[in-house]
């Protein structure tokens, strides 16, 4: 699986990296795939590796931390259009033909073999849709945030019986805590707009985040580390 990074902004702005193999890191060390030319970028700062037919982004321990689309992350599986940010660098991943596909998908239409490409869009196929057209298809600017949106994750595949109970056990822990504190929430007013929550349930509420974060942090630890 190859894919394409085009830095947008940063030092090293308008350089493309096409036909990209993972494994690969980002860096401003040589030995990286990528080494980039900013001083707040970790020696080796990121890694992308293929696992299954996904991409998954690493961040190596950085200094400064590592974003997607916005987010502060640590693990991430990479989709067509994520915006990454590094230090003062910022990273678009997937070519042209990439993200026009999957902001086809998005928009839950077939791919329409008529649909015309600019000649630097063109890579041997005319079943690929156009990045202009996609871009364009809707005049409202909020669907292009669709490509930066949260989507629902897939439950991981290939799990040992032990993992997926394991797993189970997590998932099902936090769907009773969920739904203990939706049933002591109680409307506010006639209109019903409006509900409360009290303070004991709100504490247990960032109880319940604090724990998920502790769990996303230990899951992207390094084994080294835990």
């Amino acid at each position: 699986m190859t894919f394409t990074l085009r830095i947008l902004n940063g030092a090293d702005q308008g350089r493309v990296f096409d036909q990209l193999n993972p494994p690969i890191t980002i860096g401003r060390e040589e030995g990286n795939t990528i080494q980039l030319n900013d001083e707040r970028v970790s020696r080796f700062h990121v890694k992308i590796q293929e696992d299954g037919e996904k991409l998954i982004l690493t961040d190596l321990e950085s200094t400064n931390g590592t974003k997607v689309n916005g987010d502060e992350i640590r693990l991430r599986i990479l989709r067509y259009g994520d915006l990454i940010h590094l230090g003062r660098t910022l990273l678009l991943f997937g070519s042209k033909e990439q993200i026009a596909q999957r902001l086809s998908e998005l928009r839950g239409s077939e791919v329409h073999s008529d649909v015309t490409l600019a000649p630097d869009e063109l890579s041997g196929s005319q079943s690929l849709p156009s990045l202009d057209f996609e871009l364009n298809w809707a005049s409202d600017p909020s669907y292009k945030a669709t490509l930066h949106s949260l989507q629902t994750p897939e439950l991981p595949e290939g799990l040992s019986p032990g993992q997926a109970a394991q797993l189970s056990e997590i998932i099902e822990y936090l769907h009773l805590r969920i739904r203990d504190l939706i049933l002591s929430v109680k409307p506010v007013g006639e209109d019903e707009e409006s509900v409360t929550l009290n303070q004991h349930r709100w504490q247990n509420l960032l109880d319940l985040q604090a724990r998920l974060s502790d769990y996303l942090r230990r899951i992207a630890e390094p084994p080294e580390l835990r």
